[in-house]
């Protein structure tokens, strides 16, 4: 009996070392591959691949500051772009979930002041999936609410006018202390000025000459204003697909598909609240592209693998294709997606 048990261990501690060392072994070939990708295209900013427990490939590339030569390090802060989108959903569906707002109100329920019809038609729900139709506070709808997709900057900007109006805190407040609370400490508003190691965005001219902007923080913060470092956006998506930042329902709501786009990168693309996904992948790679004058990046999760990728970029290149202005991005998601295991991968 005492035999037979000793026999037993050994196999399953064999077995555990085998699995384990293949995973290495693959995790190297991952990393082998990620280098490839980057040798091959100016990149110029950091990319991080984790699980929840491992550190996969994390590595900087290029300066900070051009003009000085001053090294990117891992750790530095960038403007995420449309990442922040996800952000400011959260923090509406944290409302929700309060049963401070309902996602069927309609604007004019918080916004009072918005002197158009619309304000009475138009829904957060319809906000957070850019189907409102709101072009300008002073104009009509483009189309009908609910009827057609407009990717809009203005629409995420109303759900902090909304929060702003149903916590009676400002955006800034209520975004920093979600970032305190789950210890997101570089993770900043724009107009928080605690951040010290944000890196300089540069864009490409017409002459093809890398030119620092001074509008990277020009956009509306809830939109696409904030501040953040590869480490807090690793703990973001670990936070949110861990069901800490909201219900297992709520981020079901999240993940669920309400329109599509013709999309400049993806070609068609699915939208659910602040997360991107090719139909059907909700469950295999979600997340969002940003873009902000000057910064490039991607923040995505692969459930099947576990894995985040987080990849930030603080020059941008060949703005007449965002194609190839995002061709890191999407070349190292695409190698991830792959891994995903075949009975749920759809090619």
């Amino acid at each position: 009996m005492k035999i037979s048990l000793i026999i037993l261990t050994f196999i399953l501690l064999t077995s555990c070392q085998t699995n384990g060392q293949g995973k290495m072994d693959n995790y190297r070939k991952l990393t082998s591959k990620i280098d490839s990708i980057i040798g091959e295209h100016k990149f110029n900013g950091v990319v991080s691949l984790s699980t929840d427990s491992i550190e996969i490939y994390s590595k900087s590339f290029g300066f900070s500051d051009l003009e000085n030569k001053t090294k990117v390090v891992i750790n530095d802060q960038f403007v995420i772009g449309s990442i922040s989108k996800q952000i400011t959903a959260v923090l509406i569906l944290r409302e929700y979930e309060k049963g401070e707002i309902g996602l069927n109100d309609t604007i004019g329920n918080y916004l009072t002041e918005i002197n158009q019809p619309w304000a009475k038609l138009v829904t957060i729900h319809q906000l957070l999936t850019h189907t409102h139709g709101i072009v300008d506070l002073d104009k009509p709808l483009e189309f009908k609410q609910g009827s057609q997709f407009h990717y809009s900057q203005l629409g995420y900007d109303l759900i902090a006018q909304i929060l702003k109006k149903v916590t009676g805190k400002t955006f800034k407040d209520l975004s920093t202390e979600l970032f305190n609370q789950y210890g997101l400490k570089n993770t900043f508003h724009p107009n928080n000025k605690g951040y010290i190691n944000l890196v300089k965005g540069y864009e490409e001219s017409e002459d093809g000459v890398l030119e620092y902007t001074e509008h990277s923080l020009k956009n509306y913060a809830a939109a696409g204003s904030f501040i953040s470092n590869v480490q807090d956006l690793n703990k973001w998506n670990q936070l949110l697909y861990s069901e800490k930042l909201v219900k297992k329902e709520t981020l079901e709501l999240m993940k669920t598909k309400y329109s599509t786009r013709i999309h400049p990168i993806f070609d068609t693309i699915d939208y659910g609240y602040g997360l991107l996904f090719k139909d059907g992948e909700q469950n295999i790679q979600i997340g969002a592209l940003g873009y902000a004058p000057g910064f490039v990046s991607a923040c995505y999760y692969y459930p099947q693998t576990k894995l985040n990728l987080v990849i930030l970029e603080n020059t941008a290149n060949n703005l007449d294709d965002f194609k190839k202005t995002f061709i890191v991005q999407t070349e190292i998601m695409e190698l991830i997606k792959k891994r995903t295991p075949n009975n749920v991968y759809k090619k």
